[in-house]
Parts: structure tokens; C-alpha cells; sequence
């Protein structure tokens, strides 16, 4: 068995002793035991791997030693991608098969993407009588969530490498292994010491101090809306630039004439994929009232074929969620939700196993868009249908929550879903069953965050600006 006992943190090219000997227990949700810790770091710590990090930024950093960098890491991260995706499906309840695609195989293909970004990037240009730099921002605080731990790690410390940034990176305490194993990764890629820098710890103490420390030049945050706007809180004290991706609640939309068979298909595995906990999953599917009895019996055969099970069974579609407190806040959802009126229409709130965090994939119709399942994120395998009368009171329900993070159209023609796409307030659409693409700038409207990932355009949040005024 795999020995997951963390006692060090990387700073400063190396594995160094944290101040303070206390740790984070990682617990395997789908036993509900202990497999491994992480050390539980402190102000001390941050600032070490801050300090080391800044005196590791080089402002004039060339093309070449960026992409030298770059590949080195995108080589040795590679390598380790079999046994990255068995700790994630360990350590967060991912399905095995879910954990060696999309929990790997797309930050490949992300960091891949990103060396593109950078290979034909322009750093100067000439407007008017200005030469106009693009530099590097400096020290980068990175914040990471659980759901996607390689992922998120990938679409900030990669742009950031290549930027020619450096960082100081916190991940999840409910899934941290995965990232310790990236960071191996990283030594191995022998990058200058100082570079890259791991500090685990608690939110309340790591994260607060990363977000608020005056040598951090920017903080790049995943996660909750609630802890975003308290990362933008502390970061603001030493008026740093702040990237937030957020929460969701995005309106898978099936227009009049639509493909409604895929649109369910799609749809429903859209929502439920890892469990539900994707930021980007399209939680409320909105039908037209006209389909409304035809699209519950699709979507009711749809979910039957996930089934629950041990995250090792390649059967498995929906392993356990990846927490206690996952596993009761998503349950308290459900029940609100049948008190609230909406129909149960499969699944429910009930253990579906002895042991473990698991919850049955579950769907209600009749769903009031202003009931709180159809306006707050549950972060669980938990479908709304919605019904509407026609295109604008589609636009008015898809529109109508305090997210705009992603969601789909599905049209009786491109030109048609296209322009109803255009009016919808969300930062990322898939049209007609367009799909998923890695270097697509990728965040959120309203309150699913400001700035973007992915691409170039996640690649540019870490430069600044700079115009030299030269003589005509």
C-alpha cells in the first residue's frame, strides 16, 4: 500500500521541516479512514516560501529559459500522471477511470496548451511612439481546491512558469496528495530553488496569509464564492491583483426544436460527472414546457445508468463525495428541496452504503428557479428541471442567479442557439454540443469570480503592462 505521509514542504528547491510539527489527516471517502497527512503550515512558513520565491523572481527572464522551464515540468509531471490519478481517485473518491481522464489527461493537455500560448506570445509591440512590454507580475499566491486537484494546480502554477512568475502554492487540506506527488514532479524538473514553493495548511492561517502578504504579487484563488470575496478582502489590504474562478449554477438550456435526446444525455452526464462536484456543471437543465413529460422520462432513463460504487470498479460512474462535510451539506440540499415542493424523481438523500460518503445521483422536477436548488450551487450529484414557457423566459430563469460561470444551448439551428448563447450572462457556453476546449479562455460572470484561466488568456493574468514613450 502507498505509503501517504507527508511531514515536509517544499521551499526553496528543497523539503525542509515545517515550524511547527502538528498535521492534516487525508481521509479516503470512500472508507471513511485515515491514508496519509500533510504538514499543517504556518505564517512562518508562508513567509519562508514567499521570501524564497521573491528572491527567485527574475524580472528579465528570457523566452527561452520560460519555455526551458516549461517543458521541464510538462516532462516530469507526465511521467507521473498513472500514479497522480490513483491518489486522486483515493484521496477525493474520483472514480478510477474519471481520475485517468479527466483528472489527468486535461491538465496535459491545459499545460500543453499553455506552451503553445507561449511560443508565439508577443511581449513588445509597437502603438504609435510606445514600445509596450508585457512582464512578469512576480511572487504568485496559488490557492487550490479539491474537486480538480491536479487540474487547478496545472491552470495556475503552469501560465504563472511560463509568465515567468513564481509561486507560492496552498492546496486543498481534503486532497493535498496529489499535489505533493506534482510537486515531486516539479523537483525533478529542477527548476531554479525558489521557484515553485508548497506550503499545506489550514485556509484560516496558510491562505489568509498568502492572500494578504505585501509580497504577493498576485493571488490566484479557486473555491467557494463565499471564501473568494474574503481572499479579495485580504489581498486588497496590500492592493494586489486578484484572479477568483468561483461558484456555478449553470442552465443547461434546451430550446424549441433542439436536439432534446442528446441534450439530455449530454446534460445529465454533464451534471453528475465527478460527482457533481465541478464548478463548470450544468446543475439546472431547462426544458421547454411543451417536452416537459417527454424530457423527465429521458432524463429519468439517462441518470439510471449511473451507477454508485467503489471508485476501483471500473463499473463505477459516481464514487463517494470527497468529505464529510460534502456528504452532509449536499444531503441537507436534497431535503430542503423536497420540504421547498420540488418532485423527487430518482435518488434522494439516503446512505446508499453502509460506509462511505455516498450519495445516489438525484434529480427533482418542478424545481421554482427562486428556491434555493435553483439558485445555490449544491456541489453534488443533484439535478433541477426546470420547465418555461419560451425563449425569453428561458433567457429569464437562465439568467437569474447570482452565477454565470458556464452552461450550454442546444438550438433547432446553429444561427438560433448562437444568438439566444449571446444573450446569456454566463462566461463560458457550449452551442449545439460544442466541445470542451483547453486553451478557451475559461471564468466567470457576476459572482462566479473575475479574471480567466486557460489559454492565453490565463496566461496573460500574469503579466503587467509596461509602455516606454519614445521620441518620434
Amino acid at each position: 500500500m502507498h505509503d501517504y505521509t507527508r511531514k515536509t514542504l517544499f521551499i526553496d528547491g528543497r523539503w525542509v521541516t515545517p515550524s511547527a510539527g502538528d498535521v492534516i489527516d487525508v481521509v479516503d471517502p470512500a472508507t471513511e479512514k485515515v491514508i496519509g497527512c500533510v504538514p499543517n503550515g504556518t505564517v512562518a512558513d508562508v513567509d519562508a516560501a514567499v521570501d524564497a520565491a521573491r528572491r527567485a523572481f527574475d524580472p528579465l527572464i528570457t523566452r527561452a529559459e520560460r519555455r526551458d522551464r516549461l517543458a521541464r515540468v510538462i516532462a516530469a509531471m507526465e511521467k507521473r500522471l498513472p500514479d497522480i490519478a490513483e491518489t486522486i481517485s483515493r484521496e477525493m473518491g474520483a472514480p478510477l477511470r474519471i481520475a485517468q481522464g479527466v483528472q489527468t489527461k486535461v491538465p496535459l493537455a491545459v499545460a500543453r496548451g499553455f506552451a503553445d500560448v507561449l511560443e508565439s506570445f508577443e511581449f513588445e509591440e509597437r502603438v504609435g511612439n510606445s514600445l509596450v512590454l508585457r512582464e512578469p507580475y512576480g511572487v504568485v499566491g496559488a490557492i487550490t481546491p479539491w474537486n480538480y486537484p491536479l487540474y487547478q494546480v496545472v491552470a495556475k502554477v503552469l501560465p504563472a512558469i511560463a509568465a515567468g512568475c513564481t509561486v507560492v502554492l496552498k492546496p486543498s487540506n481534503e486532497a493535498p496528495l496529489s499535489v505533493f506527488e506534482f510537486i515531486e514532479a516539479v523537483e525533478e524538473a529542477g527548476l531554479p530553488d525558489g521557484v515553485v514553493n508548497l506550503v499545506s495548511g489550514r485556509g484560516s492561517v496558510v491562505g489568509e496569509r498568502i492572500a494578504s502578504h505585501p509580497d504577493v504579487d498576485v493571488v490566484s484563488f479557486t473555491g467557494s464564492t463565499a471564501v473568494g470575496r474574503r481572499v479579495a478582502e485580504l489581498a486588497a489590504g496590500s492592493v494586489k491583483k486578484v484572479a477568483l474562478e468561483l461558484g456555478g449554477k449553470s442552465a443547461n438550456v434546451i430550446l424549441d426544436g433542439g436536439d432534446l435526446t442528446t441534450a439530455v444525455k449530454v446534460g445529465v452526464g454533464n451534471a453528475f460527472l465527478n460527482g457533481g462536484q465541478t464548478c463548470m456543471a450544468w446543475t439546472r437543465m431547462l426544458v421547454p414546457r411543451s417536452r416537459y413529460d417527454e424530457a423527465l422520462e429521458l432524463i429519468d432513463a439517462a441518470a439510471a445508468k449511473y451507477t454508485v460504487g467503489e471508485p476501483s470498479d471500473p463499473g463505477t460512474r459516481i464514487g463517494p463525495l470527497a468529505s464529510a462535510a460534502q456528504f452532509e451539506s449536499v444531503r441537507g440540499f436534497i431535503d430542503r428541496a423536497r420540504r421547498d415542493g420540488a418532485r423527487l424523481l430518482t435518488g434522494g438523500s439516503e446512505p446508499v452504503r453502509d460506509s462511505g460518503y455516498y450519495v445516489a445521483p438525484t434529480v427533482f422536477a418542478d424545481v421554482d428557479p427562486d428556491s434555493e436548488l435553483g439558485q445555490e450551487e449544491v456541489f453534488g450529484p443533484v439535478l433541477a428541471v426546470i420547465p418555461f414557457q419560451d425563449a425569453d423566459d428561458a433567457l429569464r430563469i437562465a439568467n437569474g442567479t447570482p452565477y454565470g460561470l458556464s452552461g450550454a444551448v442546444w438550438g433547432p439551428d446553429l444561427d438560433t442557439a448562437i444568438a439566444f448563447a449571446r444573450r446569456v450572462q454566463t462566461g463560458q457556453l457550449d452551442v449545439n454540443g460544442g466541445m470542451y476546449n483547453p486553451v478557451a479562455p475559461f471564468g466567470g460572470y457576476k459572482k462566479s469570480g473575475v479574471g480567466r484561466e486557460l489559454g492565453r488568456a490565463g496566461f496573460e493574468e500574469f503579466l503587467q503592462t509596461k509602455s516606454l514613450q519614445l521620441p518620434s
